[in-house]
């Protein structure tokens, strides 16, 4: 079994540190990854910390991995050593149920098994990204696009898909008028991948420090929501808004910025529960849904059209050692926009 080096969370308390532990030999249909870059989500602190629950320790997180294929089952038929490939947010599923027949298996009816602290089919504890090795089941393993710079592919893997799912799914087009709330890891790439997608978006951020970002990451235009008058002055201006807010907010206030038959996506997850009015919904025939991540197709499908538009995500590049320090600047929101970290640093 290979032995892989890693860095770990031992406690909710305590700060990452090297570990070591065993990946499973791959079996017929499984694929070994050299992993070259691992993307560090904010999911990853919450889970270290125990902030959602149910954390085992020791946990490697990280679930936006890329890297090379270094060894292939005798079975394996997508890949060959030496590709360029990934691993997103989970690494199996049911298989049978409804949801994972229709390549929707983040929704998998007997749940996804998680990249990292999840139990896989054996009982054993998945491990994440911030390690040198993964053996994943070649149908839960994506294909990087050639022209995609691998250190800048990595968050495509949850931030990309996260934000690419919904503006898909709910029919975003060219011409659509698209409000992107916050501006951060998953807020850059919902700029990014509306423009592409010929929207025009607008970038709606607490803080005015962000219009020249917005503006250069190819936002039309900008509006500071720590000002009042932008809620009436915008009343009835979009037929999407994509909210990557995860900090309690006032969706009533966002609602009304929909025109009629608009839609409000919700990618965040505030730790606390938001009041909802029915009236800003009732009276102009809006919709507030929700959406995780996509499945293996979509995300196929999204990481193909980042290649084909030359769409990557903007980084930070950190050694593993400094990861404590990299959460600390997350909290802050001192990051343009995703830190990523280059696993050769492991293996040093």
């Amino acid at each position: 079994m290979p032995t892989v080096q890693a860095y770990a969370a031992p406690s909710a308390k305590a700060p990452l540190a090297p570990f070591s532990f065993e990946r499973r030999e791959p079996g017929p249909h499984d694929v070994l990854i050299d992993i070259l870059f691992c993307g560090v989500c904010h999911s990853d602190i919450h889970t270290v910390r125990d902030e959602w629950g149910k954390a085992m320790y020791p946990l490697v997180p990280g679930h936006e991995i890329v890297g090379k294929v270094a060894q292939v089952g005798k079975s394996v038929t997508r890949y060959k050593v030496g590709d360029s490939v990934g691993v997103g947010c989970f690494v199996d599923s049911c298989r049978e149920c409804t949801n994972c027949q229709a390549g929707e298996e983040q929704y998998c009816d007997r749940g996804m098994v998680g990249t990292y602290n999840a139990k896989d089919r054996q009982g054993t504890v998945t491990q994440g990204g911030y390690s040198t090795r993964i053996t994943v089941n070649e149908q839960y393993v994506l294909r990087i696009p050639d022209n995609l710079p691998l250190d800048r592919a990595a968050p495509l893997l949850c931030a990309g898909i996260t934000t690419y799912s919904p503006l898909r799914h709910f029919g975003v087009k060219a011409g659509d008028k698209v409000a992107v709330v916050g501006l951060g890891g998953l807020g850059h790439m919902g700029v990014k991948l509306a423009k592409e997608m010929g929207a025009e978006v607008t970038v709606l951020s607490t803080s005015e420090k962000k219009r020249e970002d917005a503006l250069a990451l190819g936002a039309r235009h900008f509006a500071a929501t720590s000002d009042k008058d932008t809620f009436k002055k915008l009343a009835g201006s979009f037929n999407f808004i994509l909210d990557t807010v995860s900090a309690p907010h006032d969706y009533n206030a966002y609602l009304n910025l929909l025109k009629v038959d608009g839609t409000m996506v919700l990618v965040g997850l505030p730790e606390a529960p938001v009041p909802l009015a029915a009236g800003p919904l009732v009276f102009r025939r809006r919709r507030l849904a929700g959406s995780l991540i996509g499945g293996i197709r979509e995300t196929q499908e999204m990481l193909d059209f980042c290649g084909k538009h030359n769409v990557a995500a903007d980084i930070e590049v950190i050694p593993v050692q400094k990861i404590n320090e990299a959460y600390e600047r997350m909290i802050k929101s001192d990051v343009r926009y995703r830190f990523v970290i280059d696993i050769a640093s492991l293996r040093k």
